[in-house]
């Protein structure tokens, strides 16, 4: 049984690229992508889309979500450059999610697509050689730069709405395209799930670009992603003169630095792979004074529940015993968490079909592991598969100018076509199932 093809604008990949270079000068990171945000409901509107947005969309129960002064800052910085007050207004406060819903008109099943669109905290390179310094669309923030490609995965959601609005007499059931704020630190998905927006969708996909896979490459399914809890552990103690009284100081640098070698020293689980690491300790006041406060910033990962939960809850138990050991107080804050999750093989199968016939693929691969890595879309992936239905983490390979997360980090845009094809042809696929089992 064949489909009727979707009609895709001749100006598509111009526009993803606009798209694209436009959020990459202007880069968000979590929990502030009001701009970002902003022009994707406003562009989806616009293309007769049913958006939700703010707090339809996030749970207010969010993690590591910025100052309410950075915030501030962030939204201030939207509306001077370029952001949509009418939709921002619901975002106040970080509530920086989209969700775009389009009906068709047949009866089908809900498929739903999962983009991120937040950048991280890097200087972006200014050297001659970087493509985006040359072009003129580097970023113009200090210390922010979409250094991961998720301007490219913002654009390729705004490029399937469009296609798909202009298709509306093929589409069976409803599509849905999710549009996630925080994805680095692994904050935001989870509170997406836990606002209800997986609800009722019998297929979910989402993707990434780069991840050392060469142009023409697609992965459509991977395994491997590592379960992770990041925490924060502030000790509280008592200042003193480290010379003249030190014993009515209570030393919470102690405290942390007994914390780091016990965390360091957790006995591994038969279960699995498992890691941990304290990336930073901001600790004292000065050499002549007993430090009364002490920061550990953290995280465990673990290949299944099982290893780690195990350590998550060392993790918890160490901290809490070098607490009491220096006398001092404890509070930890988790600032982000996503979990293990496999792809589905029906669903890589679909996608492995779809890709097999697309311009500029010439490899594809049903499955592959992602070992030692993590990321938040397997919280919906989970809610899914839970419902019933399936889910996957598909890769598409692109030319790097240096490694995710480096200064100098660019994309072949080509991907971004490559990844859009792919998409809408599995949605044919997928409809082409259907049929076959009804």
């Amino acid at each position: 049984m064949k489909m009727k093809q979707f009609t895709i604008p001749t100006n598509i990949e111009e526009k993803m690229i606009e798209w694209r270079r436009d959020f990459h000068r202007h880069p968000e990171v979590g929990w502030t992508e009001f701009r970002t945000a902003s022009i994707i409901a406003d562009t989806l509107v616009k293309l007769g889309f049913e958006i939700s947005v703010g707090k339809e969309v996030v749970s207010s129960n969010r993690m590591g979500l910025p100052s309410e002064l950075d915030l501030e800052n962030a939204y201030q910085y939207a509306l001077e450059n370029g952001g949509i007050e009418t939709y921002m207004e619901s975002m106040k406060g970080g509530f920086t999610g989209v969700v775009a819903k389009i009906v068709g008109q047949e009866e089908g099943p809900t498929i739903a697509f999962r983009v991120d669109i937040d950048a991280l905290p890097i200087m972006e390179s200014t050297k001659d050689e970087h493509i985006p310094q040359q072009l003129a669309f580097r970023s113009i923030k200090d210390g922010e730069m979409h250094a991961c490609g998720h301007d490219g995965h913002a654009s390729i959601g705004l490029a399937l709405a469009t296609v798909l609005s202009q298709n509306r007499e093929h589409i069976r059931g409803t599509i849905k395209i999710i549009f996630q704020p925080a994805e680095e630190g692994v904050r935001g998905a989870k509170s997406m799930v836990d606002a209800g927006v997986l609800q009722g969708v019998d297929y979910f996909l989402a993707l990434h670009v780069g991840t050392g896979v060469p142009l023409g490459t697609v992965i459509a399914g991977t395994n491997g992603f590592l379960a992770t809890t990041k925490i924060d552990a502030q000790f509280t103690g008592k200042a003193a003169h480290a010379g003249a009284e030190p014993e009515q100081g209570k030393n919470a640098l102690l405290a942390a630095a007994q914390a780091i070698l016990g965390l360091h020293s957790i006995a591994r689980h038969s279960a699995g792979a498992s890691r941990v690491n304290v990336g930073q300790c901001i600790a004292g006041e000065g050499r002549n004074i007993v430090p009364s406060s002490a920061l550990l910033k953290l995280e465990v990962r673990g290949e299944n529940d099982e290893t780690h939960d195990y350590m998550y809850q060392q993790a918890i138990n160490i901290l809490n015993g070098a607490a009491a050991m220096y006398d001092v107080e404890l509070s930890y804050d988790i600032m982000g968490a996503a979990k293990t999750c496999s792809s589905s093989d029906q669903l890589n199968e679909i996608i492995e079909k779809a890709a097999l016939d697309i311009e500029n693929v010439n490899t594809v691969h049903r499955l592959t592991s992602f070992a030692a890595g993590s990321e938040d879309a397997t919280f919906m992936m989970s809610a899914v598969q839970e419902q019933g239905g399936l889910s996957t983490y598909s890769v598409f390979g692109t030319t790097l100018a240096a490694g995710h997360h480096h200064e100098q980090f660019d994309i072949d845009e080509k991907v971004m076509k490559i990844a859009l094809d792919t998409w809408l042809s599995t949605i044919q696929q997928i409809y082409l199932e259907e049929r076959s089992n009804e």
